[in-house]
Order: C-alpha cells, then sequence, then structure tokens
C-alpha cells in the first residue's frame, strides 16, 4: 500500500526517533512510505550539531513570536498543506495518509475526505490539555481540533487519558486505538555493549547507577529530586546517579551539586546523540522518572525498558498503562519527591528486584511494544479495500 506520512514539526528529537520509528515498522510490513515533512526539516536521518544549532535559532525566533502571531502563521500553513498535498497527489495518489496532528491544522483531513482517501490522524498534542506554549485561540483551535478528529477515518492516541478527553469533549470521534510509544528493540539491545568498559570509561565502575535521560526541564522534575535526594545520598555510599540531558534547569542542578560536592556522585554529561542514548542506559542499573503529565506517553521509558533497565516512575494514568508496579517497574504517588527518592533508595540494595523486574520490562517490551505493534495497530484503522 502506498503510504503517505505528514507532519509539521521539526521531526528532531523524540519526535524524530517516533517518525522513524513508524515509517521504518511501515516498511517493514511491505508499504511503500513516503514523508512529507516541514519545509526543512529530515526526520528520517539525524541533523549534524552545526546544522541543528542554525535551524534551532531560527526556531526558536518563530517560538517567540507573540502567541497570536504564532498561532495565525499556523493556521496560514493550511494554505501551504493544501497547495504540496495537491501537488504531491497528482504524481502519486496515496491509498492512505498518516498524520502527525498539529494543531490549526485542517487542510490535510478536508483534501483527503474531497478526494476519497483515507486519513488516520496520530494525537500527540490537543487544545484540550496544558501546554509548554499556552494557547490564544483556544476556542478556535478547538473547534478545528474537534473537527478534525470527527472526520478523520481513524484515530490513534497515545494514552487512554488523551481518548478519554476527547471523547468527553467532542463527542463521536472517530474510530479510535490506544498506541503509547514504543522502542526499536534491536538498536536497544544490552547485549551490543562492553557494559564494564563504558562504566570504567565514565568512572562508574563499582557503583549502582540509577539514571535518567531528558531534557531538563521544570515538569519532568529533574531539578527537585536532585534536592530532594542530595542530602539523602550519604545514606546509600554505592549509589551514583547519571542525568543525561540539557535545558533551563541543568545550571541550577549543576550549581546545586557542586555546593552539596557531590560531583563524584552525580554525573551530569548533558545531552547526547540518539545514536548514544542506548550506551548510556547500558551503564544503568534501574532508572527513574521525577516526574511526566497527565497524557503523555515518555519515549525514554520504553527506551530505558527495551535495554533491560526497570524504572521508578509516577503512577499517571499513561505510565500506569506501561508500567505494572513490582512487575515492570516501580510507581510512586505523582507529585509525592520524598516517596520517589525514597523507593530510588530502597532499590539501590537490591540486586535482585532490579534483575528481575528489568527482565520483565524487557520481555513486556519485546511482545507489544515495538514499533512494528504500533504500525500493525494504525493499519486496523484503514477502511477494508483501501489498498486496492
Amino acid at each position: 500500500m502506498k503510504i503517505l506520512y505528514h507532519h509539521r514539526t521539526r521531526g528532531r528529537h523524540v519526535e524524530g526517533v517516533h517518525i522513524r520509528g513508524i515509517v521504518q515498522a511501515l516498511r517493514e510490513l511491505g508499504h511503500d512510505v513516503a514523508v512529507m515533512s516541514f519545509p526543512g526539516a529530515d526526520p528520517e536521518r539525524e541533523e549534524h550539531a552545526a546544522t541543528a544549532a542554525g535551524r534551532g535559532r531560527v526556531a526558536s525566533m518563530v517560538t517567540r513570536l507573540p502567541g497570536i502571531v504564532f498561532e495565525v502563521f499556523e493556521l496560514l500553513y493550511n494554505v501551504v498543506t493544501l497547495f504540496r498535498m495537491t501537488r504531491a497527489w497528482r504524481v502519486a495518489r496515496p491509498a492512505l495518509v498518516y498524520e502527525r496532528y498539529s494543531l490549526f491544522l485542517f487542510a490535510t483531513v478536508w483534501l483527503a475526505r474531497r478526494r476519497g482517501i483515507p486519513l488516520v490522524l496520530e494525537i500527540n498534542d490537543s487544545a484540550l490539555v496544558d501546554r509548554v506554549r499556552p494557547l490564544v485561540m483556544t476556542g478556535l483551535a478547538q473547534r478545528i481540533e474537534g473537527w478534525c478528529l470527527r472526520h478523520a477515518s481513524g484515530l490513534v492516541f497515545i494514552s487512554t487519558y488523551f481518548l478519554d478527553t476527547a471523547r468527553r469533549a467532542y463527542g463521536d470521534i472517530a474510530p479510535s486505538v490506544v498506541s503509547p510509544n514504543a522502542v526499536d528493540l534491536p538498536r536497544f539491545d544490552p547485549s551490543r555493549f562492553d557494559v564494564a568498559a563504558l562504566r570504567a570509561e565514565r568512572g562508574l565502575t563499582g557503583r549502582v547507577v540509577c539514571g535518567h535521560i531528558g531534557a531538563f526541564a521544570h515538569w519532568h522534575g529533574v531539578d527537585g529530586f536532585v534536592e530532594a535526594i542530595a542530602g539523602r545520598l550519604a545514606d546509600v555510599p554505592e549509589l551514583a546517579l547519571v542525568f543525561v540531558g540539557d535545558g533551563k534547569t541543568l545550571p541550577a542542578v549543576r550549581e546545586l551539586i557542586a555546593a552539596r560536592g557531590l560531583s563524584d556522585r552525580v554525573l551530569l554529561p548533558g545531552r547526547v546523540p540518539h545514536d548514544d542514548v542506548a550506551g548510556w542506559i547500558a551503564c544503568m542499573d534501574y532508572a527513574v522518572l521525577p516526574n511526566s503529565n497527565a497524557y503523555g506517553s515518555p519515549m525514554k521509558l520504553f527506551e530505558f525498558m527495551g535495554m533491560g533497565v526497570a524504572v521508578v516512575a509516577p503512577d499517571y494514568a499513561p505510565v500506569a498503562e506501561v508500567i505494572a508496579d513490582g512487575r515492570t517497574g516501580w510507581l510512586f504517588p505523582r507529585g509525592d519527591a520524598a516517596a520517589c527518592v525514597e523507593r530510588v533508595l530502597t532499590l539501590a540494595r537490591l540486586a535482585a528486584e532490579r534483575q528481575r523486574v528489568g527482565s520483565a520490562a524487557r520481555a513486556y517490551i519485546a511482545s507489544e511494544r515495538q514499533w512494528r505493534n504500533n504500525a500493525e495497530q494504525l493499519l486496523t484503522l484503514v477502511p477494508a479495500g483501501a489498498a486496492a
């Protein structure tokens, strides 16, 4: 089947991982997949640092526009989409359009309905939830979103929370499935790595290592977790923490670690290319996700579990959909930093527990949460005869 994957993102970092995962899985299932990206973006390959930095500066300038101006630009992008889609479909009419949903973008749904082409939307964002960039034209965004969700051929939600929220707000939406994130298991395979050599290289030999990979942003809770655990690390001298990533709160975390004299206990390597992520996870005995949100499906959760590294995580519903407490990970009451710290400290001395739960986490990912599972699931939304 000829499939067109369309998105309006820069296709970097987590977005790029998700796009590459779905596209490759569809191709492995025998489908012909073309990707139509935001002009200048190429999610099928990771950018070199200099190129990414240049585009990042431009994107940063755009995102600093006043909210109303930014949203007007998002609306105007429908004109660009109509032109590009019309031209592309004249050359090669797809049997299916799969679109990563973006706020204010309705052109693809409208055009697909006119042309009789099935269209499945993947819902990772919504006008119904709290967002990093607050909406100005909330009412208009919700009216457009409701129309799109009712008139698409099918919908893929990243969590049941998202699906239930959309149904309450918009009523009779298109047929839907819940498909959390996933992982490329051959890439995240612990047997690929010489763990002893990696640990020696990074000064972690003889340590019990708890790690985290992700952005240093307030809503991820890394800064609060480090502050909460800093005074307790003396209780478990064998424990080392590794936090990979960067962001707004990283300087404050660095200052805290230096002030407490914990540089030998807390490693902060900064952001690393996605190709290097699995190698860092290989050095970890277990992981921690200090915070998340009510609707998201954290990508790193799946990558940790795929490597056989179980995670201490908050009990938000989308996380609890993936982690069975005490079986494939450990849950703590969301917002309770003290409970999170206590669980991390306790597990530092329970090697057999970490091994048992980590092995079960990888087995779960292998059976249910590889990208091919997501691809097979989204294809169930395609109307019969669409591939003809």
